[in-house]
């Protein structure tokens, strides 16, 4: 069992670009890093449109973790393969503070993850698969594990859903987020964004109440609030933001149901356009 988490709500930041790197760790963001994850990821992701698919490298990684002061170094590696021990060595050597293992199926893959950072860093694992989050409780039982999040852009896709909002509308988020906190580790997932975005297909509110409601505390910030927002406003936009997610905390169980419902009903009136 891992230890209790933090009440504070944890964001990370992908990015290569050192100057926003800088920002993200001098506005209080609290992992900043990079995104190596390339196996299999065009064959799940290369068909859709504003896809995901990142051009880091470790070497962007050594790059960044010197300029943090606060933050920790974060990437995200491959899925286990012949070649994660090596990988793992050298974001370690690069400075890695947190690693992800995305895209798994089962507890012994989580184990050998575990295995290889073997406590010199803060090992985390993002569920993205139907049989990997049908086993959350066993996933999130592994020794020495830190944190569980949920990747709703791949996990929609391998469920036969519409869309990644979809992921929130089901019992399967709740169960895992339940099996996630009676393991004492931190739950996370998906990407939050800019409250004032009016551009987005579900209103940003609604998302925030769904992290207090499934007493999550840990986040993606997400493309669209970068688009939104400048590095140098980037200090008052993640006050904006911290407050509303911490409003949504406060909120009554009543009332974060209710909201509950005011996203399975906006979900539902998504066209197809904005779903997938």
């Amino acid at each position: 069992m891992g230890s209790e988490p933090s009440a504070r709500f944890v964001l990370t930041a992908l990015t290569a670009d050192p100057a926003l790197a800088r920002a993200c760790d001098g506005a209080g963001v609290e992992r900043v890093g990079v995104d190596i994850e390339r196996i299999g990821k065009h064959a799940r992701q290369g068909h859709v449109a504003d896809a995901r698919i990142s051009t880091h490298s470790i070497g962007d990684l050594a790059a960044i973790a010197p300029l943090l002061r606060r933050a920790d170094a974060f990437i995200r590696v491959n899925p286990i393969h012949p070649g994660s021990p090596g990988e793992i060595e050298r974001a370690l050597a690069a400075g890695a503070r947190a690693i992800m293992l995305p895209y798994f199926r089962r507890a012994d893959e989580v184990r050998a993850f575990v295995d290889c950072v073997a406590g010199r860093a803060a090992p985390i694992v993002l569920i993205e698969t139907a049989e990997a989050a049908s086993r959350a409780a066993e996933i999130a039982a592994v020794p020495g594990l830190a944190e569980v999040m949920v990747g709703l852009n791949d996990l929609h896709r391998d469920l036969g859903l519409a869309s990644h909002f979809a992921v929130l509308c089901t019992p399967l988020i709740e169960s895992i987020a339940i099996a996630v906190r009676e393991a004492g580790l931190a739950f996370g997932f998906g990407g939050v964004a800019h409250p004032d975005d009016t551009t987005l297909p579900v209103a940003p509110e609604l998302i925030y109440a769904e992290y207090a409601r499934l007493k999550a505390h840990a986040a993606w910030l997400s493309r669209s609030f970068f688009r939104h927002v400048g590095a140098g406003d980037l200090a008052g936009a993640l006050e904006t933001l911290r407050a509303r997610l911490a409003a949504w905390q406060g909120a009554a169980p009543a009332e974060l149901d209710r909201q509950h419902g005011a996203l399975v009903a906006a979900v539902a009136r998504l066209p197809a356009a904005a779903a997938s």
